[in-house]
């Protein structure tokens, strides 16, 4: 009989699947190292046992204790999966752009979910990185495997990812391109590689535009691909940029619509850093020589992001796919992103009425910096309703209200003017960028 004792035995050996139909007029050869055949689901896998090893033999991990880390998902799922097996509890904080599904994944594997606003730096006590080191500090028995700084995630892809890759392309690689996220799988396989290679083959980096490894923005800014990119200026110490070449940076756009070709085209359902990862290797891939041998890692499947970059709606309520209207809201609005009304986080409540009050309206979104912004940094809305209700030493932060509606600049008037019969005011957002404020009344 042919079986194993647990799936973690199946961490390890994922394909290489070359890439057809979005590698068009591309001459190089373009290889994907799908991940999601890992049991969990992602390569997030390959670094949980190890993780886990790693604390049971220093005692930081003891019989019965609690694991406790800051995850967009994916390293809790494979923390989950060797937890349950050895005993362990486990609590993990996610920041609230994770998607619904992937946190519901966590809470199926048995794990305790804590949600935490994505707009805060990281020293900032609600950010979800502050609250797991607070937790595990509280709770007896906390361990936090801390995954941004133990050295035991690259180690684990220099041991397995990198001499996957070497022996499956027979050392014929010549360029890996890998998403940057904690900088573990990068800084591990590419130094393998590197090693194996002499130094020849070429380790290309990727992020989301706005993250801080491409340093393309003067200032860290949102964006809403999950599990990649860091949004401030905070560097793990699992990213050894000694190894890496060059990092690409992907706009959100471009990762969604490459994320959508990759299921609709090559049979891939993956999550949108693959989208992100297999945009940043056809440019690299698109001037190379047929000799050449491109691998990309796509670190995750996508039914976790089934309620997001697949969702049409959700698409284009965030500006990134119109509808069927024949008149767009991209046709009737001017935009003005640096002349929305706005009240800021730290506000005190006199000045937030006020600016509620010269708006015309009766409540305004709440943002972490001044217009122009990206979605990211809108989170939440404040009414004079709430204001009048507050306690005298209440702040912004202390009442801030639901998330304001949002409508895509590709989709069709009558869709805003529904939206604004029962809202204040809606966000138009093109690209995930804020690029108005519609107001009732506005469209007629």
């Amino acid at each position: 009989m042919k079986y194993v004792n647990h799936v973690s035995e199946l961490i390890g050996n994922t394909p290489l699947i070359k890439l057809n139909s979005v590698t068009e007029g591309i001459n190089a050869t373009v290889l994907a190292k799908v991940e999601y055949f890992n049991p969990g689901g992602s390569i997030k896998d390959r670094i949980a046992e190890k993780l886990i090893d790693a604390a049971e033999a220093s005692g930081q991990l003891k019989p019965g204790g609690t694991i406790v880390e800051p995850t967009s998902g994916n390293t809790g799922i494979g923390l989950a999966l060797i937890a349950q097996q050895r005993g362990y509890r486990c609590i993990f904080t996610v920041p609230d752009k994770v998607a619904e599904d992937k946190r519901n994944t966590l809470k199926a594997y048995g794990a305790e979910v804590i949600v935490c606003p994505t707009a805060v730096a990281h020293v900032d006590p609600r950010s979800y990185y502050s609250v797991s080191d607070r937790l595990a500090k509280e709770i007896p028995g906390g361990f936090k495997p801390d995954q941004y700084s133990n050295l035991n995630g690259p180690a684990s892809h220099y041991a397995s990812t990198g001499p996957e890759i070497w022996k499956d392309t027979e050392g014929k690689v010549t360029h890996v391109v890998i998403g940057v996220g904690t900088g573990g799988t990068i800084s591990g396989t590419g130094k393998y590689l590197k090693e194996l290679s002499g130094g020849k083959v070429q380790v290309i980096g990727c992020d989301p535009k706005g993250s801080i490894y491409s340093k393309t923005e003067t200032n860290s800014m949102p964006y809403l691909v999950e599990g990649v990119g860091r949004g401030d200026d905070f560097l793990p110490a699992a990213y050894n940029s000694d190894v890496v070449d060059e990092v690409i940076p992907v706009p959100d756009a471009e990762s969604f619509e490459m994320t959508r070709r990759l299921a609709r085209e090559e049979g891939l359902m993956v999550g949108p850093s693959c989208g992100m990862a297999a945009a940043a290797a056809l440019k690299v891939a698109k001037d190379l020589p047929a000799d050449a041998v491109v691998v990309v890692i796509l670190p995750d499947g996508g039914r976790g992001y089934l309620a997001k970059v697949y969702n049409d709606a959700w698409m284009q309520a965030h500006g990134f796919l119109g509808d069927d209207a024949s008149v767009k809201l991209a046709d009737k609005v001017a935009f003005n992103p640096a002349g929305v009304p706005f009240v800021l986080e730290n506000d005190s409540l006199v000045s937030a009425r006020q600016s509620i009050e010269d708006s015309g309206l009766t409540s305004l979104p709440v943002m972490v910096k001044t217009p122009p912004v990206r979605i990211g940094h809108v989170i939440g809305t404040i009414s004079l309703t709430q204001i009048d209700a507050a306690a005298p030493t209440a702040t912004v932060k202390d009442i801030l209200g639901a998330k304001p509606a949002l409508v895509g600049s590709g989709q069709g008037v009558e869709v805003a003017k529904k939206l604004l019969a029962s809202n204040d005011f809606a966000l138009l957002l093109h690209d995930g960028e804020v690029e108005a404020l519609l107001k009732p009344g506005q469209l007629s």
